[in-house]
């Protein structure tokens, strides 16, 4: 946790008195570290308008507790296409376009200095229209990689290139967020790294605080052995995150040198019926399905856990990989997940294919032939988490403002 602060602090950042409106349709907890600092960052200066509807009721206070009544959620929000939960799908699978009567409204009431969009769709477009009619510079934060986005339709990439032009500033994940906002058209000059993270000083803190005791009566609940290895997984049980190819792995792992793997599963969703079946017809012991837990208690399992498991099929961020590595664990991640060029190293972890039986297989066995050496490779991913943190966030949100002010008077 020092080296997490001192991380923090050591970095520089001068505020700036400009009048920034992010336009965020929804978030959850992680957002809100995010939003205070860069709130503190522009001199309390930072609007935030969110969708009442989307944004849970604790999320909504907790943001509103942080910047004061520049927190404005806006109802009536009407949409067109898919209402299911979009999250639960692979990317581009449904089509929904959602619209805020009266933001444009609204935005023009902030009277900003610069506009913040989280990428080109969801509630982007009218601060689209806004930069377009009063010429106020716009950022966009992006999330999106040439691997999440492998399935886009034509008119998709044609609606992104085109608005391109009018974006001034980007600031995305990670390098793989990077290569493709430039392959979408934004010149590199113009393109941060670094906006999107996970609240992990507060995780790290309870983490460390936690008394055995109680861990040893979880481990004992969830019927896994104490001389077991234990990978844990945190999760929505759907099909994108990739559980049910990483299962028909497991099958074949049987361990190495005599250590005892144990597969812990922490999350709930639509495919837990059929990943149980799964499990029950192969007959494995050393899996166990805890549910659907309360966040609050998440650091409660990653204490009991030796390595951190991620077989997801399609992701731009996991946060729960920071959230993981905040709580000291080796990390063994998908290829297919856009933060591992950032977080996981050969001294921390591992990348592996999940689509592919024999790597997830040989990345298992390479995670038990160094069971000794968890503990430092845990200390490192909690040094290399250190550098991403809200307030790290928020400075390289405002240094993308700064960037898009530069630019305030090309049209283009």
């Amino acid at each position: 946790m020092d080296k997490i602060r001192q991380s923090t602090s050591n970095q520089s950042a001068s505020s700036i008195t400009a009048r920034v409106t992010y336009i965020c349709r929804s978030f959850l907890d992680y957002r809100v570290p995010v939003f205070e600092e860069l709130s503190k960052l522009t001199d309390g200066n930072l609007t935030v308008f969110f969708s009442e509807k989307s944004v849970p009721e604790r999320v909504q206070k907790r943001l509103c507790r942080a910047i004061g009544d520049r927190a404005i959620g806006l109802s009536g929000e009407r949409a067109f296409g898919f209402h299911g939960n979009i999250t639960n799908e692979f990317s581009n699978t449904q089509i929904r376009i959602p619209w805020q009567p009266g933001i444009l409204k609204e935005i023009k009431k902030s009277n900003p200095d610069v506009l913040i969009g989280d990428g080109f769709s969801q509630w982007t477009l009218p601060a689209l229209v806004y930069r377009i009619l009063k010429g106020v510079p716009l950022v966009i934060c992006y999330e999106r990689t040439a691997h999440t986005e492998r399935n886009a339709q034509w008119y998709r990439r044609v609606y992104r290139k085109a608005v391109v032009p009018f974006v001034n500033a980007m600031c995305v994940n990670g390098r793989l967020s990077r290569e493709y906002a430039e392959f979408l058209g934004m010149p590199g000059n113009r393109i941060t790294i670094g906006h999107m993270v996970a609240d992990i000083m507060e995780l790290s803190e309870k983490h460390q605080r936690l008394d055995l005791k109680p861990i040893l009566a979880l481990q004992e609940r969830l019927c896994i052995p104490s001389d077991a290895v234990v990978f844990i997984s945190v999760t929505k049980l759907i099909k994108r995150k990739g559980i049910a190819e990483f299962l028909e792995s497991w099958k074949g792992f049987k361990g190495t040198g005599g250590v005892k793997p144990h597969l812990l599963i922490v999350g709930d969703g639509p495919e837990r019926g059929n990943l149980e079946s799964v499990c029950r017809r192969a007959a494995p012991s050393n899996v166990t399905f805890a549910g659907g837990i309360d966040y609050n208690d998440i650091h409660n399992y990653y204490r009991l856990a030796d390595v951190f498991v991620i077989p997801t099929l399609e992701d731009n961020w996991s946060l729960v990989v920071p959230e993981a590595m905040a709580c000291g664990l080796p990390i063994m991640c998908s290829k297919y997940n856009g933060c591992w060029p950032e977080l996981v190293t050969t001294e921390n972890g591992w990348v592996f294919d999940p689509l592919d039986v024999e790597d997830t297989i040989s990345c298992l066995k390479k995670c038990l032939t160094v069971k000794d050496k968890f503990p430092t490779m845990g200390k490192k991913s909690l040094e290399i988490v250190s550098h991403h943190t809200p307030e790290h966030a928020a400075r390289s949100i405002l240094n993308t403002c700064r960037i898009a002010m530069e630019r305030r008077h090309a049209r283009f």
